[in-house]
């Protein structure tokens, strides 16, 4: 592993400072491309404008029809933590718009796939419905959009994911109204909204149109900034980049969650999850509310965690949450043995005196559809390649069809890759789609050596020896001054994640003593600036020289009412 320092350009450190940012913080966002105090600013007037979102505003025309016309709708979801909060943010946001006929469906991921499918379409139409609204997918959704409008329904398609591709070309499907800021036509500046985002500014769309229309002359305008917690959550868990206005969207659901303001699914989530929503981090999300939604999607019913951010009633949003806690302890469990399996056959693959392929595929019988996506980015942390994990399909009459889900690396655009491949391989793949740094495919199983195969070349060619060499960025060394459980306070309430990292400091410390927890944690005892420290590796089993280059996070560790700093170790240069 190589660490690397920040650079920290001094000048926007210096005017974030003397605007009154803490200086720690200062140096951090600086380094983190925030070079005005005015990025800082998360006041909801500073959003990005719903009108610059391109098809926004003709959705809320389309809307605002429709609920004037009484007519039903469905909203179909995605089967992870975006579309869960999506799809919670959609029907409550219409309810509180003046829908009264929202309902909602949610394909099985075993037995119907990803995105709005023929079939999907079908059953929307047999409900008795009007329009048909897509939350976090449906751009590459061509065959089930088209379906939908043969069926007579109105279609809108909300969703962030990148358009399909045909012989190197965009595609895209023909709703009545198509909102996504990564089709060709939109300038939305920010094109990492997730999709709860994007149906987030739709309603602030449509009910721009309701005031126009007069609609509020005789009842006040209803408040969506109770919807925030939920895109708060849906963004975080979701891994988006957290460009400006996603920090915002972020710090204001996170804001209403610590004053108490915020669904009882959610609050229900935390309890379970045994975190408090006053001291709420974007860690809670990504790591204790999120999985345990996205269980549901991966080994259950995803129907389970809407409801669950849907319910007004505490009993059953307590209910809920236990259920939500059981399946995830489940998918756990799953995880842990295919995890244990796949970096085995990884290992296969090269021995201590060789690097590893290019890029990994690792495919098992007794593999789990739902948790291959988790594995894959296990495999991928461990190993620093761009894997994909392969299951076979569990849906009837599908044994033969291997579903398959990629984590990739910086610098190799996952999507992009797939696309090589496919073209190289015409028929190979039957079907992909996804981000730079995730995506799926499915295939048949003879042809999987023949993918295996075709995606190490891509990975190959389009990968230089310096970005298959493991890099850590960290902000350099930590002031003694800061080595404080204040200060670990400060940083935790602070909005971190994907394209934002959190901060994590490295230097040269002495290892006074180590000892192994339950044989797979490190427990260190450290000397920092002079002053002991603890110290946790988890995961890691080896020893440390006694003097050596960590990388590490600070965080709380509280043992029998008393808080005290402790290390969290990322990484060693050694």
């Amino acid at each position: 592993m190589k660490i690397i320092q920040r650079d920290v350009p001094p000048r926007a450190a210096w005017a974030l400072e003397q605007a009154g940012v803490h200086p720690l913080l200062a140096r951090l966002y600086a380094a983190r491309g925030v070079e005005v105090p005015d990025e800082l600013d998360d006041d909801l007037s500073r959003l990005l404008p719903p009108g610059t979102l391109h098809g926004a505003q003709e959705a809320g025309r389309l809307l605002a029809d429709l609920i004037a016309a009484d007519a039903r709708i469905t909203v179909v979801a995605d089967y992870d933590c975006d579309g869960a909060t999506a799809c919670a943010v959609a029907v409550r946001g219409l309810r509180l718009l003046g829908a009264r006929h929202v309902r909602f469906l949610v394909p099985d991921r075993v037995t119907d796939g990803y995105g709005l499918t023929p079939p999907i379409s079908e059953r929307v139409h047999a409900m008795g419905t009007d329009l048909l609204l897509t939350v976090d997918n449906g751009i590459a959704s061509l065959d089930g959009v088209a379906r939908a409008r043969e069926l007579g329904l109105r279609v809108l398609v909300t969703d962030h994911h990148l358009p399909a591709l045909a012989d190197g070309r965009i595609v895209l499907p023909e709703p009545d109204v198509l909102v996504n800021p990564n089709q060709p036509a939109c300038a939305f500046a920010s094109k990492h909204i997730a999709g709860v985002g994007v149906i987030f500014y739709v309603l602030l769309a449509l009910r721009a149109e309701l005031r126009a229309r007069g609609a509020f002359e005789s009842r006040p305008q209803p408040k969506l900034d109770g919807l925030l917690p939920l895109v708060a959550l849906g963004t975080v868990a979701d891994v988006v980049r957290l460009d400006t206005n996603n920090r915002r969207l972020v710090a204001q659901g996170l804001r209403r969650i610590r004053a108490g303001v915020l669904p009882p699914g959610l609050q229900a989530l935390f309890a379970v999850a045994g975190r408090k929503p006053p001291a709420a981090t974007t860690f809670d999300f990504g790591f204790a509310l999120g999985p345990r939604i996205n269980a549901a999607g991966r080994l259950a019913d995803m129907t389970v965690g809407i409801e669950c951010l849907l319910t007004e009633d505490s009993a059953r949003a307590e209910a809920l949450a236990q259920q939500l806690d059981a399946i995830n302890r489940e998918r756990r469990d799953i995880e842990g043995g295919m995890r244990e399996q796949a970096l085995r056959a990884a290992e296969t693959l090269f021995d201590g005196s060789i690097e590893p392929p290019a890029a990994i595929t690792l495919f098992h019988p007794d593999f789990h559809e739902g948790v291959v996506g988790i594995v894959a980015s296990r495999i991928k942390e461990k190993m620093h390649r761009p894997t994909f994990v392969f299951a076979a399909s569990q849906s009837p009459g599908q044994e033969n069809v291997l579903k398959g889900s990629g984590r990739s690396i910086p610098g190799f655009h996952l999507r992009d890759a797939l696309d090589l491949v496919t073209k190289r391989h015409p028929g190979l793949l039957l079907r992909f789609g996804g981000h730079a740094m995730a995506a799926g495919c499915t295939l048949l199983r003879e042809h999987l050596q023949t993918f295996e195969l075709a995606f190490a070349q891509a990975a190959h060619e389009l990968l230089d020896a310096a970005s298959l060499q493991r890099r850590l960025e960290t902000d350099g060394p930590l002031a003694p001054e800061y080595r404080r459980i204040d200060m670990v306070d400060v940083l935790h309430r602070e909005v971190w994640g994907q394209g934002f990292a959190p901060p994590t400091f490295s230097e040269e410390v002495d290892v006074l003593s180590q000892r192994l927890i339950a044989d797979k944690h490190l427990a260190l005892r450290l000397r920092h600036q002079g002053q002991p420290v603890d110290g946790i590796w988890f995961g890691r089993t080896d020893s440390l020289p006694a003097r050596v280059r960590l990388a590490f996070r600070l965080e709380a560790d509280e043992w029998q009412g008393v808080r005290k700093v402790r290390f969290l170790v990322e990484g060693a240069e050694l």
